[in-house]
């Protein structure tokens, strides 16, 4: 993805119709932690290498083909019912590729929906390294992080009996990092967000629709700062304030910071702007350093297992867990 330098959005917005913090506190307090299963961050921390052992996963190659087999045979494991979208997606620079979104559903006759978003490829190119700026990424964190703790939430859900009444929709979208570094392109977001533009404008159910969607963005590195992505506050703020408010009351507000962060032109764009289903994007950011807006080893050669750290997948996917049984309780925080 890439990071777009704008002007906030005022805070009028920001606060627009919500409640003074007394009121929020007490609505809170209201309202108990549900039941939710555990989340395994081991097991989470291993679909993440499972993933990097196939080497980068970068469209049109052997590894990224094998890659994705692998996706759609863990969520059939899993019961998940699956669809494979295939597509031709062109990037900035000319080329053809040959990609796939990987639609799992979990008690797909659920009239209740929530979907959960992650890409699964890797960036052809390390345009953020120091000195092999060729080279593909290995993408343990900027891919695999998100991917392996939706696969683990998936693993999860498999295992309950009787299964939370609600339904669950997981994607991973193709094509996501093939986008431009600087380059001049009439392309959409730059050409970044391929697969997730192809599932806006075609999805996998006629007229599909869901509550609202929560996307991962480079959510395992150590010490990760989740900051409230701008676009997520404009789009989906009810969905932000949920999701930071259950992190918080299960003690990992040092990774859901309260506070407004950068925009950034990530896969919830085309979801909440063509398929106007709202969705935020928990994505690991820096505040007020516009050199280093994500974390170091951003599209370097460097991103790989050794920056990994099973505590920061634990706080997103026991999150997750938790936000999705409040609603399945209907006691959404």
């Amino acid at each position: 993805m890439k990071f777009l330098p704008i002007l906030f959005f005022s805070f009028l917005i920001y606060g627009c119709n919500s409640k003074d913090s007394s009121e929020q506190t007490s609505e809170q307090n209201a309202t108990k932690l549900v039941n939710s299963p555990e989340f395994s961050s081991d097991s989470a921390y291993q679909f993440v290498q499972k993933q990097v052992n196939f080497g980068p996963r970068v469209p049109n190659t052997p590894a990224h083909k094998a890659c994705g087999d692998y996706l759609v045979a863990t969520l059939k494991k899993y019961s998940f019912q699956v669809i494979e979208q295939p597509f031709t997606a062109t990037t900035f620079d000319g080329k053809k590729l040959n990609a796939r979104n990987i639609i799992g559903s979990f008690n797909p006759t659920a009239a209740k929906r929530i979907l959960l978003t992650s890409h699964w490829d890797s960036r052809p190119f390390s345009d953020q390294d120091s000195t092999i700026k060729t080279k593909p990424v290995i993408a343990a964190n900027d891919g695999a992080s998100g991917i392996g703790i939706l696969l683990e939430v998936a693993r999860v859900l498999s295992l309950q009996t009787p299964k939370p009444d609600i339904g669950v929709d997981i994607i991973f979208f193709d094509a996501e990092d093939w986008g431009s570094s600087g380059e001049e392109t009439s392309l959409e977001y730059s050409g970044f967000c391929l697969g997730s533009q192809h599932w806006a404008a075609n999805k996998h159910v006629p007229n599909y629709t869901a509550y609202f969607g929560i996307l991962l963005d480079m959510a395992g590195a150590k010490g990760a700062t989740f900051f409230k992505e701008g676009y997520s506050v404009q789009m989906a703020e009810e969905v932000v304030r949920q999701v930071w408010t259950t992190a918080s009351r299960l003690g990992y507000s040092n990774y859901f910071i309260d506070e407004r962060g950068s925009a950034i032109t990530d896969d919830h764009l085309p979801v909440n702007k063509v398929a106007h289903i709202p969705m935020i994007d928990i994505i690991h950011t820096r505040q007020n350093n516009l050199a280093h807006t994500f974390f170091d080893q951003w599209h370097t050669a460097d991103d790989t297992m050794e920056h990994i750290d099973s505590q920061t997948l634990k706080a997103v996917g026991q999150t997750l867990l938790q936000v999705l049984y409040q609603e399945a309780a209907g006691q959404a925080l």
